[in-house]
């Protein structure tokens, strides 16, 4: 999660931003060289961030080995509401079923991916 160690740790606090914050990062570090010497970051799409939900797990409901320390939150997708230009879609990684539309000046943690859509 974005403000955490970029080990195997993960420790520190996950920072919260909101959605045209969320959106900026990836464009900061593409432009700055890069980051981890890639320069492809971007904030995953509804759908990826779901993929990666685990279901069987609770608060939180992610795969605690492949991500350490993950905050049992709510991460920004890079999905716009399609029913109000002032909503954009999260992720709760805390029941991990539960996804919703928030304001886009809420704020929320966010994770990153790399590559194509």
């Amino acid at each position: 999660s974005e403000g955490q160690a970029n080990d195997t740790s993960c420790t520190g606090s996950a920072l919260t931003y909101t959605w045209q914050q969320a959106l900026q990062i990836p464009q900061t570090l593409n432009t700055s060289g890069g980051f981890a010497g890639h320069s492809d970051w971007r904030l995953p799409n509804l759908k990826e961030l779901r993929s990666i939900v685990e279901e069987a797990c609770y608060s939180p409901s992610i795969n605690s080995t492949r991500f350490p320390n993950a905050p049992s939150s709510n991460f920004w997708s890079a999905s716009a509401y399609a029913g109000s230009s002032s909503y954009a879609w999260y992720v709760n990684f805390h029941y991990g079923n539960s996804y919703d539309f928030s304001y886009r000046s809420s704020s929320r943690h966010v994770r990153l991916v790399r590559g194509g859509q």
